[in-house]
């Protein structure tokens, strides 16, 4: 009896090993993809996209192979859910987002509110309208994560926000992009 039991929980794991190796796909990167709702789309997480594809940053580009997918996703372990907010959200608006680096020509690298951009470069803080998100607010951006509303800029009028960047390159990979942003409560 043992042995046929061990003999099924045999079969089964390899059937489980190789249905999951079935499962993987690849997605190549459109206009308009996010890894947020490539997760949603192919439901998963954020961060299990990033781990099957080695990615450090939320940054992806148009025409980039990825692999959506592996055996590892077929562990009996769930996958974590996604970090979204943990806080309740107030309110969803839809904004134009740009990005900036506190590199560029005359920037100092301090934020309205003091953040020191410089020694901290992988701060997550996104240049606001005050009328819009009023500074010091937490917020979920689309694609960035959570984040605070840090800073202002000459530019950024009514709903459009300048996600912070570490460097130049990502700023720039980053582009123009219509983004939800969700206000944590």
């Amino acid at each position: 009896m043992k042995k046929l039991a061990m003999s099924l929980l045999a079969a089964l794991m390899i059937f489980s090993a190789s249905s999951a190796s079935a499962s993987a796909a690849v997605h190549t990167v459109q206009k308009g993809d996010t890894l947020y709702n490539l997760s949603k789309r192919y439901t998963t997480t954020v961060d299990q996209i990033k781990k099957w594809n080695n990615l450090s940053s939320n940054t992806i580009q148009i025409g980039q192979k990825l692999s959506i997918g592996s055996t590892a996703a077929a562990s009996s372990t769930p996958a974590p859910a996604e970090k979204e907010p943990a806080k309740a959200v107030s309110k969803e608006i839809t904004v134009k987002s740009t990005a900036y680096t506190a590199y560029c020509k005359g920037c100092s690298g301090i934020t309205a509110t003091g953040i020191n951009l410089k020694k901290n470069p992988n701060a997550k803080v996104i240049a606001v309208d005050p009328k819009v998100i009023p500074l010091g607010t937490k917020v979920y951006v689309e694609g960035y994560g959570e984040a605070v509303a840090g800073d202002t800029g000459g530019a950024i009028k009514g709903n459009k926000i300048d996600v912070h960047m570490s460097t130049t390159q990502k700023a720039k990979n980053w582009g123009v992009r219509t983004v939800k942003v969700q206000i944590l409560k």
